[in-house]
């Protein structure tokens, strides 16, 4: 995939695409600098930090049916959902409480003749509140990931443009927004209402009708509901390390990769996106084990950091996860600190170090605090961390799809942890299946040939290293083979597996790193693990606002993430030889 226009989707013309491309350095400093001449081309962006345009849509919609002119709405999946973001404005903002209301939007069963969509009965729970605090808001869909699917959103917008999608509960609202709620724009009416219309009694509505079947051709063909629940088994039995290829028969898991005899399909948890398998682990643990201070152990990818530090007692931050960041953890346990959980990554984002686990299972049994281990980077198919670890989740938005065309996340309880019953059962009080069929169909139909694009990836991202190793621009590669930590993470690897996709590139000279960025002919935006090579400044578009904080941690500003892809081995080598090549020319000091 060569470069493509600024704002452009990755991948090209895809609806629900997760990546945007930003094919230029200062275009990403531009979108970082909320510069009109990026912003405004953007057609989508990655969507944690970018609200959809689909959801935008429908959330302006739901503001003129219900809302007040001076207010926006952010949108869940759950009341549940929707009340966490109120609480979480309302710890900063407590005189926003009288200002903050939820509409609750259900499938009007006595308006649709269609059986999927009753099947379906599709929910959106909207929070609407002034625009003033909506950046507040929106940190909380940022950082936990509950927000609502652009799949999700397509649908269900549809739904409230037929008057299919009618509200059942208002809460908080003022006597001016009941009124409007009550009889909302004409659009919106119920039919009957006007007059035009027939009553509820069996009479057709033309409009509803159409938009039925609608819905029943397009989703008909891509959302075949009664697999839908049979996709998300297989998805989960993958996780598991079952090797399933397809739905067609879903075996008994007698054996599987992660070498645990009693590991069953309803240990694993599937969630809307990897940060929201955070969250939830998070939120589990808290339930399980009461309110404990956590520890994020080596440099984090930036949300799983703001989730620890703003949802409960806070947490303990060691950046480096060196032995002497373990020394100093170890002497805090030693004198008396205890921890809730100590959340890491396997290898970290974006300098591939691997901490000790082997020691971090040591002092967890000694010292009675759970293990939550991200193994997005390494994955399952190259490395197998859950039995030293309680939790384990993973970003199955990454190499698991491949496509970059559908969110979503997990979390693996490890049936020997020692906090196993107790986790399981706090994750059957708050566990809520958000997850949007039609986003499990695409995840299970991208993730059946995961086990074939790992080791095709595996072998990419070891000639680029090599590539990289050769040329005198390049003054540092970070790469779980070539790390110090190689040994840690080889503790841990299975048997002829790689060292997976991801690597980070540091030049001589940040106007290198520029140059080299601007030269490459490849997609060039947020995200990892695309079947295609995607490149990104990613300290720049994770860290802008901190980045001299990012440095004290060995994270350079200038740093090239790359995420190696499925091309073939030679084209690709030549592609980042010749953007090496017009390296040559730059200085190496700035």
């Amino acid at each position: 995939m060569s470069s493509l226009a600024l704002g452009e989707s990755i991948p090209q013309d895809t609806a629900h695409a997760v990546s945007v491309s930003l094919p230029t350095w200062q275009s990403n400093i531009g979108y970082e600098e909320g510069e009109k001449w990026v912003v405004e081309k953007m057609a989508t962006g990655y969507p944690r930090f970018f609200i959809h345009k689909s959801i935008q849509a429908f959330a302006s919609d739901i503001v003129s049916a219900y809302g007040l002119t001076d207010e926006q709405a952010m949108l869940f999946p759950t009341r549940a959902a929707a009340q966490r973001c109120i609480n979480f404005v309302t710890n900063t903002q407590p005189n926003y409480l009288q200002k903050l209301n939820i509409v609750e939007l259900i499938l009007d069963i006595c308006k649709t003749r269609s059986p999927l969509l009753k099947k379906l009965a599709p929910t959106v729970s909207a929070l609407l509140l002034p625009k003033a605090v909506f950046p507040l808001a929106k940190q909380y869909w940022q950082h936990t990931g509950d927000g609502i699917s652009s799949r999700r959103a397509e649908l269900c917008h549809s739904l409230l443009k037929d008057g299919l999608l009618t509200p059942i509960k208002l809460t908080h609202i003022s006597s001016e927004a009941s009124s409007k709620a009550s009889r909302g724009p004409k659009r919106y009416q119920r039919p009957g209402n006007n007059g035009d219309s027939k009553d509820l009694q069996g009479h057709k509505y033309e409009e509803s009708l159409e938009s039925s079947r609608f819905i029943e051709e397009r989703f008909g063909r891509n959302l075949d509901l009664a697999f839908a629940e049979r996709a998300k088994s297989a998805i989960r039995r993958r996780i598991a390390g079952c090797l399933v290829q397809d739905m067609d028969s879903l075996p008994a898991m007698s054996s599987n990769s992660r070498g645990l005899q009693n590991l069953h399909e309803d240990d694993v948890f599937l969630f809307p996106a990897g940060m929201n398998a955070i969250f939830n682990a998070h939120r589990a643990l808290l339930c399980a084990r009461g309110q404990m201070k956590s520890v994020n152990f080596g440099f984090p990818y930036v949300d799983t950091l703001k989730i620890l530090q703003k949802f409960g007692p806070g947490c303990e931050f060691f950046g480096h996860a060196s032995s002497a960041d373990l020394d100093k953890f170890e002497e805090l346990l030693r004198t008396g600190h205890r921890f809730l959980a100590l959340f890491c990554e396997f290898p970290g984002n974006p300098l591939l170090i691997c901490p000790d686990l082997q020691r971090i299972r040591r002092l967890a049994n000694e010292f009675d605090f759970a293990i939550v281990v991200d193994e997005t980077i390494g994955t399952f198919a190259n490395i197998n961390v859950l039995p030293a670890a309680d939790i384990v989740v993973s970003s199955l938005t990454k190499i698991f799809s491949g496509d970059s065309n559908v969110m979503g996340g997990s979390a693996i309880l490890n049936p020997k942890g020692r906090f196993y019953e107790q986790i399981k059962k706090a994750m059957k009080c708050t566990y809520e299946d958000t997850y949007w069929p039609e986003d499990a169909i695409f995840m299970e139909r991208n993730s059946r040939d995961f086990l074939n694009r790992v080791d095709r990836v595996n072998t990419n991202a070891e000639a680029i290293c090599a590539t990289l190793q050769q040329h005198a621009s390049v003054k540092e590669i970070f790469y779980p083979k070539y790390n110090p930590s190689k040994h840690h993470y080889d503790e841990f690897r299975l048997p002829n597996r790689g060292y997976g996709g991801l690597l980070s590139i540091v030049f001589h000279s940040r106007k290198q790193a520029e140059t080299f960025y601007d030269s490459m002919e490849i997609a060039k935006g947020p995200s990892l693990g695309t079947n295609f090579t995607l490149c990104s400044p990613y300290v720049l578009l994770a860290h802008y606002q901190e980045l001299s904080w990012a440095a004290q941690f060995g994270v350079a500003e200038d740093l090239v993430r790359v995420s190696v892809g499925l091309e073939d081995t030679e084209v690709l080598r030549n592609t980042f030889k010749s953007a090496l090549n017009a390296t040559e020319k730059i200085p190496k000091v700035d």
